[in-house]
């Protein structure tokens, strides 16, 4: 496992590599996860105002901060522990259906069967959230395919039903969710492949080209007169903003449904954790951080839901203090995410991270 490490920009040295990524306002990466720093890009962050940046930091093993763990910091972690919110899991069994529906429905896109097969995937995934009672997210464990648009579909579809299911939707309206999920990019198949599979980024044209993959999987949809209007907004308009910045429409809040509200959510975090030719995947810490910088394009109420739906810092995971003391999680705050209650390893305070104002000054690294 990597370790990482906040530096102040001033300390960096050529040679070090970054973990994290670096983007501007307009979302274009400046410096990606993984990139070795030279003299020159360590002088460009300055001039950029960029004072800071986490590095890989050596290989960590979790085992030998066990060791570490005291009598006094073992009774407050035994005393403090809390276990995580249901996570929603599927069985080997179910990803194999999974995985084999959702191949069936992008190699026959316009085929007869593709209403029943989305329809049989997302009642596997609605049965998997309902038996464990699953109100929260850990996508890593959903692994249904190495295709990146067949796991893509997947991962949306689930995390948009968890999400339905925060917003207190019907079950009818999570299983549709879950079906806009896993249509939401079937007109991919509309795409040149040569486009679609370019393992470097799209020129402005091929962009063009690129986002007219909504229109395509709303015409699909609404051809087979088999699926909700509901369901074919959401599939439309998943990649529209609330400020009218997104497409193909510039659709603005009062426009956009409330299906392609979550969609658009679910779609931008699990493009940003997951790798690609042409990028670096980004941490599940960075990739929540980047949502919620995004209040001005992503409705408040389905961020609020997808954020009371991650766990960032699983019970028992053993973090780095930026007071420079090792703590291990005992409870998450499913309002302060990024801030969980931990315990020092070898001092055996308790850290309210989410809640006590001595806390304030202390964040997790």
């Amino acid at each position: 496992m990597v370790r990482r490490k906040f530096l102040p920009t001033r300390l960096l040295t050529a040679g070090m590599k970054s973990d994290q990524s670096i983007v501007d306002r307009m979302g274009r990466t400046l410096i990606a996860r993984g990139a070795v720093m030279d003299q020159y890009i360590i002088d460009s962050m300055l001039s950029l105002g960029i004072m800071g940046i986490y590095i890989q930091d050596g290989e960590y093993d979790p085992a030998e901060d066990e060791k570490k763990i005291t009598p006094i910091a073992q009774r407050n972690i035994e005393r403090l522990h809390t276990e995580d919110r249901a996570k929603v899991t599927l069985s080997a069994s179910v990803r194999q259906r999974v995985s084999t529906g959702i191949q069936y429905i992008y190699s026959n896109a316009d085929g007869d069967g593709l209403a029943n097969a989305t329809d049989s995937i997302a009642n596997d995934l609605l049965e998997a959230i309902d038996s464990s009672d699953a109100i929260a997210i850990d996508i890593s464990t959903l692994k249904t395919s190495d295709e990146y648009t067949f796991k893509h579909s997947v991962d949306v579809a689930t995390i948009s039903m968890i999400l339905a299911k925060q917003q207190g939707m019907s079950k009818k309206d999570i299983h549709d969710i879950g079906v806009a999920g896993l249509l939401h990019d079937v007109g991919k198949t509309k795409v040149p492949l040569e486009i679609l599979n370019k393992p470097s980024r799209l020129n402005d044209d091929e962009f063009a080209v690129m986002k007219q993959h909504s229109v395509f999987s709303y015409r699909i949809v609404k051809a087979r007169n088999e699926f909700s209007d509901a369901v074919c907004m959401a599939v439309l308009q998943h990649h529209e903003k609330i400020n009218g910045a997104g497409y193909p429409l510039g659709a603005t809040a009062q426009q956009i449904t409330p299906y392609a509200k979550l969609l658009a959510v679910a779609d931008i975090y699990d493009a940003l954790v997951t790798e690609r030719p042409y990028k670096k995947a980004f941490s599940q810490r960075d990739a929540v951080e980047m949502i919620m910088s995004m209040t001005g394009e992503l409705d408040i109420n389905a961020m609020q839901c997808f954020l009371e739906s991650m766990i960032l810092y699983p019970v028992d995971s053993i973090v780095e203090l930026s007071n420079g003391e090792k703590a291990k999680v005992v409870k998450n705050n499913p309002h302060y995410i990024l801030r969980p209650t931990v315990v020092g390893i070898t001092s055996g305070k308790v850290y309210d991270l989410g809640e006590d104002l001595g806390c304030a000054s202390i964040i997790i690294l």
